[in-house]
């Protein structure tokens, strides 16, 4: 497929697909839809203790999308009630067949259906204002490991709630307009600010996105679709 300004390969990657990036071409394109599944992605949860997690009621799969939302089909479902002041709730899936040790510019959009407006108050801040959806990409897999304290921590730099990291990108809150609380599709993305990744000896990435939370309660979203560029 050719484009005005170049040579790009693009990959529509439903159910887990993908294919080798030839030499010298520049773009792979993947679609995850979750009609059928969960295509590959896993979820997680850090920024929490070891022990004691069922007061966090944490929970993920694959689920129908809330009826409210006026749309039919399925979605990758996760909740986590945030008990530590900074719950981190995410979905993570490799990507193969790109060039080895090679730079490229990764983007995401995110639709996702929610229920939390932004105005809205709550414990510690806002169930929409303050929760805070991150994407990135880093060549190996994202871990949430036990540090000194009895904490899970990322192995990678997914920055803090609102703060961009090395590894992960700040793409808005999850909040919704108006006052209701419904559950309502939105839309985010960092089309225009990509993050720079190295693949690793096998041209393979390790794709990530999550909510950061600084809302003290029970946020349950749906991601109804996901949208990644890998640009070379």
């Amino acid at each position: 497929m050719k484009s005005m300004i170049g040579v790009f390969m693009l990959l529509a990657a439903v159910g887990c697909t993908e294919t080798p990036v030839p030499e010298g071409e520049e773009r792979m394109e993947l679609n995850y839809t979750f009609e059928q599944d969960m295509e590959g992605w896993q979820g997680g949860f850090s920024d929490l203790p070891t022990e004691g997690q069922d007061i966090y009621e944490l929970d993920y799969g694959h689920r129908p999308l809330p009826e409210e939302t006026g749309q039919q089909g399925n979605a990758l479902f996760i909740q986590g009630h945030n008990r530590s002041d900074d719950l981190f709730m995410f979905f993570k899936r490799q990507i193969n067949g790109l060039q080895p040790n090679t730079q490229y510019e990764v983007s995401f959009e995110i639709e996702l259906a929610s229920q939390y407006p932004e105005e809205s108050f709550g414990i510690g801040g806002s169930p929409g204002g303050s929760v805070f959806l991150k994407a990135g990409a880093v060549n190996y897999e994202p871990l949430a490991e036990p540090d000194a304290d009895g904490y899970l921590q990322m192995n990678l730099d997914k920055g803090n709630q609102a703060a961009d990291g090395a590894d992960m990108y700040d793409m808005g809150t999850v909040g919704i307009e108006g006052e209701e609380f419904a559950y309502t599709l939105i839309s985010r993305q960092n089309i225009n600010r990509p993050l720079r990744v190295n693949t690793d000896d096998q041209g393979s990435l390790w794709l990530i996105f999550g909510t950061d939370s600084g809302f003290e309660g029970l946020t349950e979203l749906y991601y109804n679709s996901v949208k990644v560029n890998v640009k070379k």
